[in-house]
């Protein structure tokens, strides 16, 4: 117990000291949200990083993938590397970069607004953004209930999401996006060091990797599949779910707001290339040791009948030593506040800047967008903490299916447009209101009306994936067939792409 408290009081003083020194840089709008469009490589990598991988996927989703789909289950950590993040910042990292700044815009729905014309649409966005965000945070602190359970026995979660939510938010309130992303740089490495360790001890509880692989292989259900050693197979028992579950957790990384405001913050061209090859190590170490540490699950999930899912990985934990558990509740902390304090600055910034700015209070100045912003992080912070105890009471946890109706409602409603609109001059502000529509619509219809879809849509999962790929499909066809946007304005919000720079001879040889 010595031990555990010690690493925590350290764990939160560092933090605490990382907000403060950074509150310098948090004196305007641009300094708060976007740490001054001046963030480097390795912060900005793991910033993406450690908001993408939360104690969501290592309790959660590394739990319940792993139990369903065994080893196979690494395939959505590569997923989450390769697609999540590799091609996201490819993709994504440049064009958004120039775009916003070029747009001026600091938020998701201040791009929607400026980009296709419409104040309609950036206060649209921002009403998804809010409603959808919530249900993610409260599942922050339900990954962190089962651990904390276990490693402190005698002491009341309520405590812990309490202390959690006010640390949060005192570092992030003081110094704002860099205080954030310094941070998720300290909680990164405890991550890339704890997921190592933990993987380390727990094979050996069974032998070591080839005696854990042995051991799953001989782990047979035959309400799953029939096939010997299905659980230590390539593919595992079910490849279309888990082909499903890859796309959602990786290529919905692009349509949600708190991971795409990352690039709005890039320093350099220099950054995006070392960004990406770092974001991509971080992702492969991290969401990969996750999900392959979750599919070794059924030597450990004895209680899971009763416990459900998210039992699996404690049940893991509980048979390390004293200081690895403690390393594993630093580690889950670091998850979970890092994703936290993204979560809760794109809300606030979002509803500052693009519903309560000229909406709502005319000619607001910088100094009260950055009070009211502050304001709103408390808020936010509040409401999440207050959801997760009502449901820690209660006795609801079921991790996974919270993340994917945020996820799904998100990533459905802004993926295509968004990808759209910094690609294709044609997209046209109809096709971005069906998408919002369609995306956000059909995951509340899911959450309320489960009955009404199909077996295989009924998983808040798959018709999140779903709705992700037919935005991509609905984009294109109702731009074709709806009034097309003003060309001169399009061509002068493109021409960011089209400014000549002058490179040194390293950077191009100057041929032609």
């Amino acid at each position: 117990m010595t031990i555990k408290i010690t690493m925590l009081v350290v764990f939160f003083a560092v933090m605490i000291g990382v907000g403060i020194y950074c509150s310098k840089h948090a004196t305007d709008v641009n300094g708060f949200v976007l740490g001054g469009r001046s963030v480097g490589p390795w912060l900005t990598a793991f910033a993406y990083g450690t908001s993408y991988f939360s104690a969501v996927i290592f309790v959660g989703y590394a739990g319940q993938f792993g139990w369903k789909f065994g080893v196979a289950s690494t395939w959505i950590g590569l997923g989450n590397a390769f697609i999540g993040s590799l091609m996201a910042w490819m993709i994504l990292g440049r064009r958004t970069r120039l775009m916003t700044q070029h747009l001026k815009s600091a938020t998701m729905p201040e791009f929607f607004g400026t980009r296709f014309s419409s104040n309609k649409l950036k206060v649209g966005a921002s009403i998804i953004i809010f409603i959808f965000l919530i249900p993610y945070t409260a599942s922050l602190y339900n990954g962190l209930s089962r651990l904390f359970s276990m490693a402190f026995p005698g002491i009341d979660y309520t405590v812990c999401v309490l202390i959690m939510a006010i640390l949060t938010g005192i570092y992030v309130i003081a110094g704002g996006y860099m205080a954030t992303a310094i941070n998720d740089f300290i909680q990164g490495i405890i991550m890339l060091v704890g997921i190592v360790a933990v993987i380390i001890s727990v094979l050996n509880l069974n032998g070591g990797f080839a005696g854990s692989l042995i051991a799953l292989a001989n782990v047979s259900d035959p309400t799953v599949s029939t096939a010997p050693g299905v659980f230590a197979s390539f593919f595992g028992p079910d490849p279309l779910n888990l082909i499903c579950v890859v796309i959602l957790t990786s290529l919905g990384t692009w349509g949600l707001p708190q991971m795409v405001q990352k690039f709005y913050s890039i320093k350099s061209e220099k950054s995006i290339n070392k960004g990406t090859v770092i974001s991509t190590i971080f992702a492969v170490i991290v969401a990969g040791g996750c999900y392959f540490l979750g599919g070794f699950g059924r030597l450990f999930g004895e209680d899971v009948a009763t416990g459900g899912f998210d039992s699996i990985i404690p049940n893991m934990v509980s048979k390390l030593p004293d200081a690895l558990i403690a390393i594993v509740i630093v580690l889950v902390l670091s998850a979970s506040m890092s994703t936290l304090s993204s979560l809760v600055l794109a809300s606030s910034s979002t509803l500052t800047l693009d519903v309560i700015k000229d909406n709502i209070v005319k000619n607001l100045n910088q100094k009260k967008q950055l009070l009211i912003m502050r304001l709103l992080i408390v808020v936010f912070i509040a409401i999440s903490a207050i959801i997760a105890i009502v449901q820690y009471k209660s006795s609801v946890t079921f991790i996974a299916q919270l993340m994917g109706i945020s996820w799904g409602a998100l990533a459905g409603a802004f993926l295509a447009p968004f990808l759209y609109g910094l690609y294709w001059k044609k997209t046209t502000k109809a096709s971005v209101w069906v998408s919002f529509i369609f995306g956000a619509g059909l995951m509340v219809l899911n959450l309320f009306f489960k009955g009404m879809f199909v077996d295989f849509l009924k998983s808040p999962i798959n018709c999140g994936v779903f709705v992700m790929l037919a935005g991509l499909i609905l984009v294109p066809v109702v731009s074709w067939i709806t009034k097309k946007p003003d060309e001169e304005k399009v061509e002068q919000m493109f021409e960011c792409y089209n400014k000549k720079i002058l490179v040194s001879a390293k950077e191009s040889l100057g041929d032609e």
